[in-house]
């Protein structure tokens, strides 16, 4: 199964510590079957003292989550739903949201 949210899209987090909560995806892992959202699933991350950061200390990182613990947040009705594949008359592949039937964007 193909991964139907894409970089840039705006996502809603259904489920888990950070459920409610929107962001942008970052980074998408068709393989791991996750995605990076802006904001959700942050944690921190200590850093030895090396050259390039020659005091160390804790950074504030995102981790990956799963894609199905998110849905995509239509543009058009503002409601986060499922995504649905569409074929044109004229050939083209868009997608299309489940819960108002208006165009997304072309794949």
């Amino acid at each position: 199964m193909k991964i139907r949210i894409k970089k840039g899209d705006t996502v809603k987090i259904m489920t888990g510590k950070d459920k409610g909560k929107t962001g942008k995806v970052l980074k998408v892992f068709p393989k791991e079957k996750k995605i990076i959202v802006e904001g959700v699933n942050v944690v921190k991350k200590y850093i030895r003292p090396s050259q390039s950061h020659p005091e160390g200390g804790k950074e504030e990182i995102e981790e990956p989550i799963y894609y199905w613990k998110a849905q995509l947040v239509c543009s058009h009705c503002k409601n986060p739903t499922r995504i649905g594949i569409l074929y044109l008359e004229s050939g083209e592949k868009v997608r299309v949201c489940k819960k108002c039937g208006e165009i997304i964007d072309k794949i």
